[in-house]
Order: structure tokens, then C-alpha cells, then sequence
């Protein structure tokens, strides 16, 4: 056998036994007459020995030959060390070497292969094989694992079939871009990578499967940033019988399970906000609320004061910035620097300073007077020694420039504890929204989405004000999940798809299928999709996907390791009979 035991498990327990090790040389140090190395495997490190006066000569001249990353084989005696290294869970021993097999040897690395590491990003990302046997990185894919495993014993017993979804699908015009994939033997027709198994786990609903899960691959065709990737995994579930509360409920009960099980974490407070609600105290449907500075409407207050910045616009809204009251005049500049960024594109920002002895400086004084800035810190629950920030324009756009502004000064202020768990549901989002390019009305989330049932008839009279049965998981600030009750008869099915332009022949030819169904017998259905990647990286303390994802794509969409997307050869688009104009 290649080893008797990994290079994580040696303890004093084994003094004396003779074993054999095998892994990967991640050190080397040679003192002529005595050479110590680092062995590397999953499980972790064990120091080997070798030296004159007890190893084999022409061992010992084949230890000084070895280099970083050479895949060995060694036998011999577990020892007590005599400088002991607490830091590594076989610190208290070394096996000194009586056999050495050199299994492969190794090129030099073109980065350490350490925890910390001298390799930049695109470079690791191109040796990805070699970055993953760091620790920081093997143990996030083993963190992944743990928290796949849980999902699935969690959904297990409470009842859910994991069933697995086609990739080759049909493409569809609604959501992102797809992927297009060309068909050898259907000539000039194509398939499409999944956004999402949306349509397939409702057919499964239709067909009495009553609770269905997947971790599924899905693929977006869309920019990317540090939390999206063209392929990604969800956790994908749909139920019948129930109502939203059966499914706020059930993945709650998740939620809670991986937290506890994962994190040892104990979440009992798991608070509902309404999308508007959301919008209008926190600027974004996906609030982090593990700390305050929540948003305060100040416009009947700080309007008619002759402050033209302020006077005709849609609204006036403010927050308070916990202790910041001494913030220096090149604090407050680097402020207003901030949110005049092109990414954030406010046109300025107004403070006031509520100081500790109940005074207020403010960048305004000119204008109001102490008792109104008394008023503002009211509406805003200012405490002394905070420092008031204040931001006025078109309400929508407004709303989401301080909202930057809050995460901004979460950040600096240190508020945003990654061993902090501060889950919510946000409810009752827009059935639609309007498209200005494509001057027509959108699914929020999917047309599959039901209508609030008290809103239905507004779909006649004022279709932004309809309310969707759909709802979002948010954890700190981040959105991990999504769903909605579906819409289960072909009728509300044919006016949904009425409003969102499809005319008939286009329904038919995209959904017909999923139309026909409901004809069979539909049951009341809906469900939630978890984003993996992004839960996995949030309950590890991180906000980027990248370094949970195996093989991850970088900011272009592309593979630097194998070099993908790349060009086929002429015979085989030939065989596809596809020629590219370029």
C-alpha cells in the first residue's frame, strides 16, 4: 500500500511505529548532516527526519535532492519531536526515514504553495490544480461539501426527492441570455443551458412528485462580478399543497439547520419585511441588518428653508452614522468623493455633526437653524456623537446612492461581523416591472409567478401596483434564495403571458408545453431556489464565490486554466453546419 496513515493523524500514540506516509514535499530544510522535511497531503503536515548518524547515506543524499512539490512515498519510526509545533495537529512527533521513494518528481511551482502566497489571482486561477492544494482553499471545497451534505439530510427528512433536470432545453426570450448549444443532428436548431429547471420542477409538481429537490448546474450568459459566475449551483425545490407560509416555514427550518450545524449558531429571530418597506428604509431589497443607520424621509422638514440643493426635489432622505460626530473635514470630503463615483453618480452630499454636548455644525448652517437640525436627528433616531448624512434627488435614485453610502460606512466602521447572522424574508415584491428599452412590462422574477390574489383585478387598471407571491431570503445583505407561488391553471397563466406582450402563437411555441400540463390537473404549487455558491461563501466568512467554486471562471467569463470559451476547427462546424461571419 502507498501509506498506513495520512499526514494529518500521527500523534505521540503512534511513538515507536513504523509507518508509511505519502504526499507532496512542501518544505525543505537541509543542514548538511541533517535534512528535515514537510510532508503535505489533505488531512495535513507531518515533519520528516533525516540525519548521519541514523539514516541511510544514500537516503540522505536523495532527501537533499528533493524540491518543493516532488509526490513521495517514505517509511520509517514515529519519534517525539524535540522542539514541539503547536500550531499543526502532528507537532509532537516526526518519523525518522528509513525508505524514500520518489514517486514523481516536480517542476518549481510558479507560487508558494502556502497559506498565504506570493501568487496573484489570474496567475492561480491559471494553475488552479496547484492552488487548491493550499490549505485556505482545500478547506473551503471541504466547507462546501459539509454545508451540500446538510442541505441534503435536512431535505431528505423532511420529505423532498432529489431528481435530476435536462441541460439541453429549450431557449426562452424572458431572464438573462442563454447559453446556446447547436444540435449535429436537428440542422439550423439549437438547445439552450438552463437558467434555471423552472419549467421542469413544476411539470414534476403536475406530476404528483408533491416534493422535489436538486443541486443543480444552471448557466447565465451575463456580465459578471465578485458573486456571479456564467455556471452556478442552486439549490432548487419546489412543493405542493402549500401557501407562502408553508414555504417561508420549511426553509427557515433550513436556514436554521445549516447555521446550527455548520456554524454552531442559534437563530431565532428570522424577521418579514415587505419589498417596499425594504426600498423605503433601507434603498435596496436586500437590507443588511446587523446594524442600524436605517433611512428617515426629511423632505417636509428640510424643504422651504431657501435651500435651493434641497427645495423641488421628489424627496429629501437622511441616516445617522453611529460616534462619527469628530469626523475631520478631510473624512467628510473623502465622503462626498465616495458617493460622487461614477458607480454611485450623487451630485453631493449634506452632514451635520450631532456633537456630544447636543450642539449640531453642519455643512448648511447658513440655512437652518439648531432647532431644525434638533427636528432631522429626531426623524433619523440620532444619538449624540453621531454624525447625520443627507441626500436629495429622484427617490428611487436617491434611495439607492445612501444605500451605497450605508454599506460604505458599515465597512469602514466595522459593522458588518462575517461570525454574525442576521437572516430576513423580504415579501410582497412588484409582479412586474416596466422595461424602458423594450417599452413593455417584465416579470420581476419569472412569468410563472402568481399574483397576489387580492391584486389580480389591478392588473386591469395599474399593473405596477400588483404584488407578487413571491418572496426573497436575504442574509446579511446578501440575497442566497428566491421563489414564489406559481400560478397552476392555463388561464391566469394565458392573461400573465397577455400582459408581459407574448401574443399567443409566441406563448404557445415557448410554454405550450407547461400550458398543456395545467390542463391535467395542476395542484396549487410553488417553491425557492437557494444560490449555493454564494450561502456556501457567506456562511465561510467571505462575500466573493470564487475561491468555493473548484474551478472558477474570472471577470471575462473565461477558464485560464484550459483556455475556454476558444474557436472550434472548420470540421467541426462544418459538421454542425455552422459558418461564422466574424
Amino acid at each position: 500500500m502507498y501509506r498506513t496513515h495520512t499526514c494529518g493523524e500521527l500523534s505521540l500514540a503512534n511513538k515507536s511505529q513504523v509507518v508509511t506516509l505519502a504526499g507532496w514535499v512542501q518544505k525543505v530544510r537541509d543542514k548538511g548532516f541533517m535534512v528535515w522535511v514537510d510532508l503535505r497531503d489533505r488531512y495535513g503536515i507531518t515533519q520528516l527526519i533525516f540525519d548521519a548518524e541514523r539514516t541511510d547515506v544514500k537516503i540522505l543524499e536523495q532527501a537533499k535532492a528533493l524540491g518543493r512539490e516532488f509526490v513521495i512515498q517514505i517509511e520509517g519510526e514515529v519519534i517525539e519531536r524535540e522542539a514541539k509545533n503547536d500550531n499543526i495537529r502532528t507537532g509532537a512527533v516526526e518519523v525518522l526515514v528509513k525508505k524514500l521513494t520518489i514517486l514523481n518528481s516536480s517542476k518549481t511551482p510558479p507560487f508558494t504553495i502556502e497559506n498565504k502566497t506570493d501568487g496573484g489571482e489570474e496567475l492561480r486561477m491559471k494553475y488552479r490544480y496547484l492552488d487548491i492544494r493550499r490549505k485556505p482553499v482545500r478547506d473551503n471545497l471541504i466547507f462546501r461539501h459539509k454545508v451540500a451534505q446538510a442541505v441534503r439530510s435536512y431535505l431528505s427528512d423532511e420529505g423532498f426527492i432529489e431528481i435530476e433536470t435536462p441541460y439541453l432545453i429549450k431557449s426562452t426570450p424572458e431572464g438573462a441570455r442563454d447559453f446556446v448549444v447547436p444540435s449535429r443532428m436537428n440542422e439550423g436548431q439549437f438547445y439552450a443551458l438552463p437558467q434555471s429547471p423552472q419549467t421542469f420542477k413544476q411539470l414534476l409538481m403536475v406530476a404528483g412528485m408533491d416534493k422535489y429537490f436538486q443541486l443543480v448546474k444552471c448557466f447565465r450568459d451575463e456580465d459578471l462580478r465578485a458573486d456571479r459566475q456564467p455556471e452556478f449551483t442552486q439549490i432548487d425545490c419546489e412543493m405542493t399543497f402549500i401557501d407562502q407560509e408553508d414555504i417561508l416555514n420549511t426553509f427557515e427550518g433550513l436556514t436554521k439547520h445549516l447555521l446550527k450545524v455548520i456554524k454552531n449558531v442559534d437563530v431565532t429571530d428570522f424577521p418579514r419585511m415587505t419589498y417596499a418597506e425594504a426600498m423605503k428604509t433601507y434603498g435596496n431589497d436586500k437590507p443588511d441588518i446587523r446594524f442600524g443607520m436605517k433611512f428617515g424621509e426629511l423632505t417636509d422638514l428640510a424643504q422651504g428653508k431657501d435651500f435651493p440643493v434641497f427645495d423641488g426635489q421628489e424627496l429629501v432622505v437622511g441616516m445617522a452614522a453611529p460616534g462619527c460626530s469628530d469626523y475631520s473635514r478631510k473624512q467628510t470630503d473623502a465622503l462626498i468623493d465616495f458617493v460622487k463615483r461614477s458607480q454611485i453618480g450623487a451630485k453631493g452630499l449634506i452632514f451635520a455633526k450631532y456633537n456630544a454636548d447636543g450642539s449640531f455644525k453642519s455643512s448648511v448652517d447658513k440655512f437652518y437653524t439648531q432647532e431644525d437640525l434638533q427636528a432631522w436627528a429626531e426623524r433619523l433616531n440620532a444619538n449624540k456623537g453621531d454624525l447625520i448624512l443627507v441626500m436629495a434627488g429622484e427617490a428611487d435614485k436617491t434611495r439607492g446612492q445612501l444605500s451605497a453610502l450605508r454599506m460604505h460606512m458599515a465597512e469602514t466602521l466595522g459593522l458588518r461581523n462575517p461570525d454574525v447572522f442576521a437572516p430576513l424574508w423580504v415579501v410582497d415584491f412588484p409582479l412586474l416591472e416596466w422595461d424602458e428599452d423594450s417599452n413593455r412590462f417584465h416579470a420581476m422574477h419569472h412569468p410563472f409567478t402568481s399574483p397576489k390574489p387580492e391584486d389580480i383585478e389591478l392588473l386591469k387598471t395599474n399593473p405596477k401596483a400588483v404584488r407578487a407571491n413571491a418572496y426573497d431570503m436575504v442574509l446579511n445583505g446578501n440575497e442566497i434564495g428566491g421563489g414564489s407561488i406559481r400560478i397552476h391553471d392555463k388561464a391566469t397563466q394565458k392573461m400573465m403571458f397577455d400582459y408581459l406582450g407574448f401574443t399567443p402563437e409566441q406563448a404557445e411555441d415557448q410554454f405550450g408545453f407547461l400550458m398543456n400540463a395545467f390542463e391535467y390537473g395542476a395542484p396549487p404549487h410553488g417553491g425557492l431556489a437557494f444560490g449555493l455558491d454564494r450561502l456556501v461563501a457567506i456562511l465561510g466568512g467571505q462575500e466573493s464565490i470564487r475561491d468555493f467554486i473548484a474551478f472558477p471562471k474570472n471577470n471575462s467569463g473565461r477558464d485560464v486554466m484550459i483556455d475556454a470559451p476558444s474557436k472550434i476547427d472548420d470540421a467541426q462546424l462544418k459538421e454542425l453546419r455552422l459558418k461564422l461571419d466574424l
